[in-house]
C-alpha cells in the first residue's frame, strides 16, 4: 500500500471516523447509489468492484441486484462496518491504486465519493480500466462544485470569513478537480476509457437545527474535519454560528433540507 503522507492523513483519519461517517453522510451518499449502478448496468449475474466501499452501501445495493459484488476499502474500521451490514458481500482490505484483481476481473467497477480520497486518483482510474474486461464500465460519483453543493459551500466560506484555508495538512489532489465534468471526461479518456458521460444526481442533506452540514464534515469527514478542527476555538464557535444562520432559507422550522448534489461520471473500457 502507497504509504505517502496524504494516504497516511487519509487511512488515520477514516480508521477514526468510520462509525461517525454512517450517521452523518450516509444519508446523502445513498442518494446517488442507484443512480450509480445504473450508469454501470449492474444487474443479476453482473462482477461487480465497489473501491472505497467504505460501509459498504454500493456492494450491497449491487448484490440485492443480483449481482457478484466485492468491496475493497483501505480502513479495516470501514470493512468491519461493511461486513457487519452486509454479512453475505464479499468484503477485502485494499488499495485503490493497487487493486489485488487480476486482469479483466470485473463487468463493472464503481467508486462512490472515494476518488477525492487518493493520492493518486489517477493511478486508481487506470487500475480501475486495468481490471475491466473489455467492454466493461466505470463510474464514479464526487461531490458537485460547492457553489451547488450548497452545504459544502457553506461551510467553506464560513472557514474563509472567520478563520484560516491555509493550514497544515498534508498536500492531495484539489478537493474540487473532479467536480468539473470536462475535467472527469479528460482523465477517463487519459487513461483509455472512451465515451465518458458526466451527469449530476440530486442529493439533499436532511438534519435538525442546530445541527448542520458544519457537525456532518467536523465528525464524519477528513479532509475537511482535519481542517475545521485545526481553526481556533474562537473561530470553529464563529464559523458554527455562520453556517446555521446561512441555513435559514433552506428551514422549515427546525428542519433544514440542504441541496448536496453529485457529479455522477462513467466511461467503457473498449
Amino acid at each position: 500500500m502507497n504509504q505517502d503522507d496524504f494516504t497516511i492523513f487519509e487511512h488515520n483519519g477514516w480508521e477514526q471516523v468510520a462509525s461517525a461517517y454512517i450517521p452523518r453522510f450516509g444519508g446523502v451518499t445513498t442518494q446517488s447509489n442507484g443512480a450509480l449502478l445504473d450508469a454501470l448496468d449492474v444487474r443479476a449475474g453482473t462482477r461487480f468492484l465497489d473501491v472505497a466501499t467504505g460501509p459498504g452501501y454500493v456492494a450491497g445495493l449491487a448484490a440485492q441486484r443480483g449481482a457478484k459484488a466485492v468491496g475493497l476499502d483501505f480502513a479495516q474500521a470501514m470493512i468491519d462496518e461493511a461486513t457487519a451490514a452486509f454479512p453475505d458481500v464479499e468484503f477485502q482490505r485494499g488499495s485503490a491504486d493497487a487493486l489485488p484483481f487480476a486482469d479483466a476481473s470485473f463487468d463493472a467497477v464503481g467508486i462512490s465519493f472515494g476518488l477525492l480520497h487518493f493520492a493518486d486518483p489517477d493511478k486508481a482510474l487506470a487500475e480501475g480500466f486495468r481490471v475491466l474486461k473489455s467492454g466493461g464500465r466505470l463510474a464514479f460519483t464526487v461531490w458537485s462544485p460547492p457553489d451547488r453543493a450548497i452545504g459544502f459551500g457553506m461551510v467553506l466560506k464560513a472557514v474563509e470569513t472567520y478563520g484560516r484555508l491555509d493550514v497544515p495538512l498534508p498536500p492531495g489532489p484539489p478537493f474540487s478537480r473532479f467536480s468539473d465534468g470536462g475535467e472527469c471526461k479528460r482523465s477517463l479518456r487519459a487513461v483509455g476509457f472512451v465515451e465518458p458521460l458526466v451527469v449530476e444526481v440530486s442529493q439533499t442533506l436532511h438534519t435538525r437545527a442546530p445541527e448542520t452540514a458544519f457537525h456532518m464534515m467536523l465528525h464524519g469527514g477528513v479532509r475537511v474535519g482535519a481542517l475545521l478542527k485545526a481553526q481556533t476555538p474562537q473561530a470553529l464557535a464563529s464559523i458554527e454560528k455562520s453556517v446555521l444562520e446561512d441555513c435559514a432559507p433552506y428551514r422549515n422550522g427546525d428542519e433544514i433540507s440542504l441541496p448536496l448534489p453529485c457529479v455522477l461520471a462513467s466511461a467503457t473500457k473498449p
